[in-house]
């Protein structure tokens, strides 16, 4: 329960450690000296450290109020991020990963380009969506190319299991969307079947949903494109 005098709260019932995953494997990555700088000079400016006694929203990341407030969850290397929070600058967003390379990439474009509502958390998504954000308290999650995990022994990895899927559920305001973007067929077929189950969420398609204007076609997306391979997308309400 938050204390809306203070900004912190009571724990949460359920836990990272509940749900059984975590969104990231520890990845060494090399990291150009621009990205270095980026990370040590601006992650004061842009970034927040891991508290689970604070309750992240609007107010407390930017200071305004009545703006959709969007999380994403794992960016990569967040240029895609940087479009969509240009192409949208009335929209807040949070963006969480733990890949170092790409948090000082996402920080040095912000910079470069003058983009002022992203701020970024460098922890575990999971945690971080299970005890820093309220319920009811956000528009919308992206989820954009998640680690498939191809190999089956592996599958207990994948980030939208119905523990995740339920938790983000929970916190997204009524009205408000999950969004999903995958590569990997098999992978859309599952995460289409998890987030029919939940209980809170309703399919805004019949079934696959469209790109949305604003979301960019990534290299990598591209790639998958020219292998024949097709972009799978999902778009549930909250209900």
């Amino acid at each position: 329960m938050e204390d809306t005098t203070t900004g912190l709260k009571q724990k949460s019932p359920l836990s990272a450690r509940d749900i059984g995953i975590r969104s990231y494997v520890v990845r060494s990555g090399r990291m150009t000296d621009m990205q270095k700088d980026a990370l040590q000079s601006l992650y004061p400016k842009y970034g927040l450290d891991w508290n689970p006694d604070l309750l992240l929203n609007e107010q407390a990341l930017f200071g305004t109020n009545g703006h959709p407030f969007i999380v994403e969850i794992g960016f990569g290397m967040g240029l895609a991020t940087a479009d969509i929070a240009a192409a949208l600058p009335d929209h807040r967003f949070l963006g969480l990963e733990v890949h170092a390379p790409g948090v000082g990439k996402l920080m040095s474009e912000m910079e470069k380009r003058t983009i002022r509502n992203i701020r970024i958390c460098r922890h575990d998504a999971v945690e971080v969506v299970d005890s820093m954000l309220a319920p009811d308290s956000v528009d919308g999650f992206h989820v954009f190319f998640p680690d498939p995990w191809p190999k089956k022994r592996h599958h207990k990895r994948r980030i939208m299991n119905q523990s995740f899927v339920a938790l983000m559920s929970s916190r997204l305001k009524p009205g408000g969307y999950l969004y999903y973007v995958t590569d990997w067929e098999e992978y859309a077929e599952r995460t289409l079947e998890t987030m029919d189950a939940e209980p809170l969420l309703k399919n805004a398609c019949e079934r696959w949903a469209e790109r949305a204007p604003w979301r960019p076609v990534t290299k990598f997306e591209q790639r998958a494109i020219n292998d024949g391979r097709p972009i799978r997308e999902l778009r549930f309400v909250r209900v």
